[in-house]
């Protein structure tokens, strides 16, 4: 039975964080984790708590023995952007899009 976790509103767009979730995605948990630890980025940093999370969710909640987790699934999908206005030429204004997102991580017993 798969653990989940989720961590929502992250202040970093989701194409920012996609490429690290491709890197751990599949993995042992345990392996994931070491490849995050070496990432210097702070979307590793994040990524990490969540599949810390879902690790603990599994070994708590579900009592699955936590070196025997994989990450199952992972994914990061777009959460609403703040839109803030800067002043620009002529009397007008720029828009900015603050982007975040949602990381999603399912672990799960390997087969």
């Amino acid at each position: 039975m798969p653990a989940l976790a989720i961590a929502k509103n992250i202040s970093i767009s989701s194409k920012k964080l996609k490429w690290i979730v491709s890197l751990v995605r599949g993995k042992k948990v345990d392996e994931a984790l070491t490849v995050l630890r070496h990432q210097p980025t702070p979307s590793a940093r994040e990524v990490l708590k969540v599949i810390q999370s879902a690790a603990a969710n599994a070994e708590n909640n579900l009592l699955l023995d936590p070196s025997e987790l994989r990450v199952a699934k992972i994914f990061a999908n777009q959460a609403p952007s703040l839109k803030r206005f800067r002043a620009a030429a002529r009397g007008k204004a720029g828009r900015i899009n603050k982007r975040s997102s949602h990381i999603t991580v399912v672990v799960d017993e390997e087969v």
